[in-house]
């Protein structure tokens, strides 16, 4: 059988004993449901500490550099209050991330006696996965960070630690909104706090010169004074010296923009995904790889949990429970085999097709 060169995958002897049923574990029992789930990948780790060190960076340099030396205690109480509250959404967000099953397909079902009880009628196939010995259902792909087969996966993000799929996309979404949101609260509130300190000090520096319209005419430095150094800075704007606050703000600054503009392209991806409905991986595969689309709201709806309300922007609330995996969910037509997936494949072309009118079983 000719292959297409765009899928690298191979088509295999159609008999259910190509599977090798020893070479695969049998699937283990269901983890309890709220099982912790975890990935041990040292980079995945590494930028997980790192986006929790920044973001709290950020909550020491706005709390301690310009909201509490502030004398304006509403204003200080205020963004100190909202400031918060966007950070703790924007950390229990990324911990749900982290933390939660994306949507894993059960390790080591690829096995006789299974492909045998979901009983392939013919024009039938069915996926495996030789990397984690397990059937695809559809729209699921491998992950070889996870090193397993995630329903609906978009990308594996290695700030969270973990592949956005199925069931974490909406905590990944509000993580996203949530560090933009406090990267703009930060970029505003640093430059209100430039401006502010700049017209202190220059209006401090006028009235000690005298210079001011009010006391220019009375205003007269002694000479014991002018030998004196001038101390013009507000305690008002940092309780750190001046070099170390211009310091902290030029960094928070870059970050709050670097992180405003990351988080808000992948926040709009990711909505657009939802929207359409439509995967990151899926998107790459359009031209080869042409489906049925649901409508947008009910994706939207699917994603976070239901009609609109205040729990779509709540980390600890989650998406709608998926349905459990039936039998037809594993199984696929046989037309869809051109346009098998074609990012997780790496066996070579193996014998002759046989028994023309048996079930096929295609690995990916």
């Amino acid at each position: 059988m000719m292959l297409i060169p765009t899928h690298h995958f191979r088509d295999i002897e159609r008999k259910p004993e190509y599977l090798q049923p020893e070479k695969c574990v049998p699937p283990p029992h269901p983890s309890p449901v709220g099982t912790m789930w975890f990935i041990r990948d040292g980079c995945g780790i590494a930028c997980a500490i790192v986006t929790w060190f920044l973001v709290l960076y950020a909550e020491f340099v706005v709390l301690f550099v310009m909201l509490i030396p502030s004398r304006d205690y509403v204003y200080s109480i205020i963004n100190g209050i909202v400031f918060n509250l966007l950070a703790f959404l924007a950390l229990a967000s990324h911990c749900r991330a982290m933390l939660t099953d994306p949507g894993a397909v059960p390790k080591g079902n690829a096995t006789k006696e299974f492909i045998e009880s979901l009983q392939l009628k013919p024009g039938q196939v069915v996926y495996k996965c030789p990397k984690c010995c397990s059937i695809k259902p559809d729209r699921a792909h491998h992950c070889s960070v996870c090193k397993r087969c995630i329903r609906k996966m978009d990308h594996h993000c290695p700030w969270v630690n973990n592949c956005v799929g199925e069931n974490n996309q909406k905590y990944f979404v509000l993580f996203t909104m949530y560090i933009a949101l406090i990267s703009l609260h930060a970029l505003i509130m640093v430059g209100f706090h430039f401006l502010h300190c700049f017209e202190e000090d220059w209006t401090n520096l006028l009235q000690a010169y005298g210079l001011t319209r009010e006391g220019t005419a009375e205003a007269r430095l002694s000479l014991h004074e002018k030998k004196q150094p001038l101390k013009v800075s507000s305690t008002e704007c940092s309780s750190f010296s001046p070099p170390t606050t211009v310091i902290l703000l030029i960094l928070l600054c870059f970050e709050g923009l670097l992180f405003l503009i990351f988080t808000s392209v992948m926040f709009g991806t990711q909505v657009h995904s939802i929207c359409t409905d439509e995967t990151g991986i899926e998107r790459l595969k359009r031209k080869h790889q042409p489906r049925e689309r649901r409508g947008s709201w009910k994706s939207v709806k699917e994603t976070f949990g239901g009609d609109f309300s205040p729990n779509w922007f709540n980390p600890f609330s989650g998406p709608c429970d998926p349905e459990p995996l039936s039998d037809r969910a594993w199984v696929r037509q046989a037309a869809s085999l051109s346009d098998t997936d074609n990012t997780e494949t790496t066996e070579e072309q193996s014998e002759e097709r046989k028994d023309e009118d048996s079930v096929e079983v295609i690995d990916e």
